[in-house]
């Protein structure tokens, strides 16, 4: 009996090895649009952590999680003594099962993915009157704050235009989660960052189209506005 429950605390710390050590090497290589880093580290690298989690595993059930009993006194005879399960390591191993359910049934039934699946938000940020674009587009830092990590932003060859008299400057990102909540922080040298807040559902449909322009939260200081249109990828 104790061989089964050891491989079976075993196997539990492999599974928890295998998927820990893939979901951080998701969670450090930031977002990944095609998918190719998430299935790299399921497949090449998890298994590293599920060897490593058999082996904790198991010596963590040989370790604690069996408790026996003081043995009887001598002057009782055909006493002998007892084993049982560590109720602390029981309730580990119960919250440890818990867990990894829950990350199951998050990935897979109630998916953290868009139902349109990767979406394009589209972004256009009006400068004031008389100010000027920056120099190089490596001088305009935007990130797009997705709750799940920073949605990746890019700026085109073409990265900007003019509405009028005023500069524009036109970027797009990859949203992939769903959230109830999306910022757009955008930095320009010599220019107070600015924040705004997408108003957009957690599982968003496409937009018509461009949302009336909007200045950042709480005011812009520096008279910055923007707005966006979201369309999606299939």
């Amino acid at each position: 009996m104790s061989f089964i429950l050891g491989l079976l605390s075993g196997l539990l710390g492999a599974l928890a090895g295998w998927s820990g050590l893939a979901a951080l090497v998701v969670a450090l290589s930031g977002p990944d649009r095609d998918g190719g880093i998430a299935m790299g580290a399921f497949f090449n690298i998890g298994p590293f952590g599920g060897l490593v989690g058999f082996g904790i595993g198991v010596w963590l059930f040989t370790r604690f999680g069996i408790v026996r009993e003081n043995a009887p006194p001598d002057d009782m005879p055909g006493a002998v003594s007892r084993t049982h399960i560590s109720y602390p390591f029981a309730v580990t191993v119960v919250l440890i099962v818990a867990g990894l359910a829950y990350w199951g049934w998050y990935e897979l039934i109630r998916s953290p993915y868009l139902t349109h699946g990767f979406m394009t938000l589209e972004l256009q940020f009006r400068l004031p009157p008389g100010k000027a674009l920056p120099p190089d587009k490596t001088d305009v830092q935007i990130y797009v704050d997705e709750s799940h990590g920073f949605a990746p932003v890019t700026l085109s060859e073409g990265w900007h235009g003019h509405d009028g008299d005023r500069q524009v400057i036109l970027a797009t990102a990859a949203l992939s989660y769903k959230t109830s909540r999306r910022e757009v922080i955008l930095t320009l040298p010599d220019t107070p960052t600015e924040t705004w807040r997408i108003d957009l559902s957690r599982d968003p449909d496409p937009t018509p189209g461009y949302s009336p322009w909007r200045p950042g939260i709480g005011g812009s200081p520096a008279k910055i506005e923007m707005n966006f249109r979201l369309t999606a990828d299939r």
